[in-house]
């Protein structure tokens, strides 16, 4: 019986050589049938996992198997690294770009960039100003779509600029309240609570 530390590093480290051959060709009828076996174990049980387990190998077709190791990927949470799609870091970095016009049209000074800490396990982002960080990081996977990473960069940048300046930014020029990043019609805006909610300007826009 294997730890389940022992499990966890096997696993992950299956998901990832499942992901990329989806990605990039190559999905191998071992490697699949390896990541069923150890989720079972894990006691993660699917019908994927009980799929791949109960029919013969030879019968599996690639088709059979693309769609069984994306159900694999999917049922066990998996979410690529920085390191397994990069594209994700850059799309985090063009929206700090972004929200980096917001803090500039406040007359906010000061260095902000995207870190990560090797104490992180979960590989997140982190918005750093001036040297320093605050928050819960931001997760790969929000690197996915333009206009998710650029809510949840500003804020992230939003919290750790007000953490660590006692700085209120942005505010809502009508009401004198601090506006909060979201999303409206898949856009990224912010917006003011006051007089119910409303919106003031698409993220990056400023006055």
């Amino acid at each position: 019986m294997h730890s389940e530390e022992q499990v966890e590093e096997v696993v992950d480290e299956l998901q990832c050589r499942i992901y990329t051959a989806l990605r990039d060709g190559g999905l191998e009828t071992e490697t699949v049938l390896e990541l069923a076996s150890w989720l079972e174990e894990w006691g993660m049980s699917t019908p994927a996992t009980q799929e791949l387990l109960e029919r013969p190998a030879a019968h599996l077709t690639m088709a059979d198997l693309t769609r069984l190791g994306e159900s694999l990927l999917r049922d066990s949470n998996f979410e690529p690294t920085f390191a397994l799609e990069p594209r994700l870091w850059a799309t985090l970095e063009r929206a700090l770009e972004v929200v980096e016009r917001d803090v500039r049209a406040r007359g906010i000074i000061g260095t902000l960039r995207l870190v990560t800490h090797d104490w992180d396990k979960g590989g997140h982002a982190w918005v750093e100003f001036q040297g320093c960080y605050h928050g819960n990081g931001i997760p790969p996977i929000m690197g996915s779509d333009p206009q998710t990473a650029l809510a949840q960069v500003a804020d992230a940048v939003q919290e750790t600029i007000t953490e660590l300046t006692w700085i209120v930014w942005p505010v809502c020029a009508t009401h004198d309240l601090g506006l909060h990043a979201g999303g409206e019609n898949g856009i990224a805006v912010w917006r003011c609570a006051g007089d119910g909610t409303h919106t003031v300007a698409p993220v990056g826009e400023l006055p």
